[in-house]
């Protein structure tokens, strides 16, 4: 080993991706040792973390080239040790001069005091918090202050911050590219107009508001007024991601729909209010869209929204087809399968985006609308890789067999479809054509039933659902 040159053991080094190899390994030799300590750029850390500060004193020691840093407590208990606080982050600041990532999962003893710490660190640009319950505003404000060249953040479950003073100052720096709000109660849809100059530079927006904490916010004028006037383009959105948010007429995020010229995913789950007008807007303008999930409310009782139309129709499905090219993903669902009488997605519909668009992967989630001849009429689709049911019980055997008539599929998922049975995938069985099916919770197709229908099989029967 004392023979071997510096760069072929950095090499040797640099293909063992397991920590825990790599820990093995350093302990062979003190010059493998001195060598991993010189290489590692990421570390994990958690539970086993204790006492904290002076492990992570010693671990910073240890790696002095720390680029990423990943801090997680899930299921932590207080026989497990004491948490990092603080305190541990001042040293993470003071050790760490090239940590550019920083991730602190149900870090629950930090406070917006150890997070103004973390400004010291110029290099830091992406940082995630995901439950940090005693973080506020302030904190978030001071480290942003801070940190200029911050590009990610994501802040998910972070109850208590309220103040968006660091939205209004992140704007203003035009850094940021990735912007992840998940059920943070404190910060609503109207407060994204903050954001200001920085949607040009935006990548990436996910914003999940917490179903169980869902509010109307009222816009007052002055703050309609502001989302109307909003005259920056989202041209560098690629990706967008809304979760129960509130879609209204020429206000909040339904500004931003029509905006998005490179869009290429979008992903719209119970946002209510949503309108045929904004996926037709979103048509004309994300001409690059390559993936939709749009997801239905079953929510249609908001005095706010009840004049608008509340249903998304084939109006907007063959919007999409007419100009959206590229569109080869596509994912529709109804929430718990709730009125199923109100499908508002039709087979016609359906088949305009299979015609004229290359979808290569289908998934259908309590869509009613599709039966056996449905499932004959999917047969036209050329370039159909993937297909997923979910709840679809108007999906007999009889258009079950019709898989195997799918030219190109390869993949198959099932779930929770009351419809079929084994007899349905007897046609597949010894024909080597699948080289995935996924059956779940199916009661009436057996473990036996898949047996040879495809290269790999995944199977699992839990038939709570029908009685919870």
């Amino acid at each position: 080993m004392d023979y071997l040159p510096d760069q072929l053991l950095w090499e040797i080094l640099d293909r063992i991706k397991k920590t825990a190899d790599r820990n093995s390994v350093s302990l062979t030799c003190k010059r493998l040792h001195k060598v991993d300590s010189e290489q590692r750029k990421f570390i994990r850390v958690g539970c086993g973390l204790d006492p904290a500060t002076e492990s992570l004193a010693s671990v910073c020691n240890r790696f002095p080239y720390l680029e990423r840093v990943e801090i997680i407590y899930s299921g932590w208990m207080s026989k497990l040790g004491k948490q990092l606080d603080d305190q541990g982050l001042r040293v993470l600041s003071s050790n760490c001069s090239l940590l550019k990532d920083l991730t602190l999962s149900y870090c629950t003893f930090i406070t917006d005091a150890g997070l103004s710490s973390l400004a010291s660190c110029s290099k830091l640009s992406a940082l995630k918090l995901n439950f940090a319950p005693r973080v506020t505003g302030c904190g978030i404000l001071s480290l942003v202050m801070g940190c200029k060249k911050l590009a990610v953040l994501h802040l998910v479950r972070c109850l208590n911050i309220s103040s968006v003073e660091w939205l209004e100052y992140l704007g203003k720096l035009e850094t940021l590219e990735d912007l992840c709000i998940k059920n943070c109660r404190a910060i609503g849809e109207g407060d994204l107009i903050k954001l200001g100059p920085s949607w040009r530079k935006l990548k990436q927006l996910q914003f999940e508001v917490d179903a169980n904490y869902r509010y109307m916010k009222f816009y007052d004028r002055l703050a309609i007024d502001r989302w109307q006037k909003q005259w920056i383009p989202c041209s560098s959105m690629l990706e967008l991601s809304l979760v129960n948010c509130i879609i209204s007429p020429g206000r909040g995020l339904a500004c931003v729909l029509g905006k998005c010229s490179n869009l290429e995913k979008i992903h719209l789950d119970m946002c209510v209010g949503l309108r045929d007008a904004d996926i037709v807007c979103l048509a004309h303008k994300s001409k690059n869209l390559r993936c939709i999930s749009l997801r239905v409310p079953s929510d249609f009782s908001l005095p706010l929204l009840m004049n608008n139309p509340l249903r998304l129709t084939d109006e907007s499905l063959k919007a999409l087809a007419e100009n959206c090219s590229q569109l080869d993903s596509v994912r529709l669902s109804f929430s718990d399968g709730e009125f199923p009488s109100l499908s508002s997605f039709t087979l016609d519909g359906i088949l305009a985006l299979i015609q004229m668009c290359p979808i290569r992967e289908l998934a259908l989630d309590h869509v009613y609308s599709v039966n056996d001849f449905g499932m004959e009429a999917l047969r036209s689709a050329k370039h159909l890789e993937i297909l997923e049911l979910v709840g679809c019980q108007e999906v007999t055997d009889e258009g079950l067999q019709l898989v195997g008539q799918f030219l190109q599929l390869r993949v198959l998922r099932l779930s929770k479809c009351l419809g079929v049975t084994d007899d349905g995938l007897k046609p597949l069985v010894g024909a080597c054509k699948l080289e995935m099916l996924v059956v779940e919770d199916c009661p009436q197709i057996s473990e036996r039933g898949v047996q040879g229908a495809a290269k790999s099989l995944n199977f699992r029967q839990d038939l709570s659902w029908m009685y919870s």
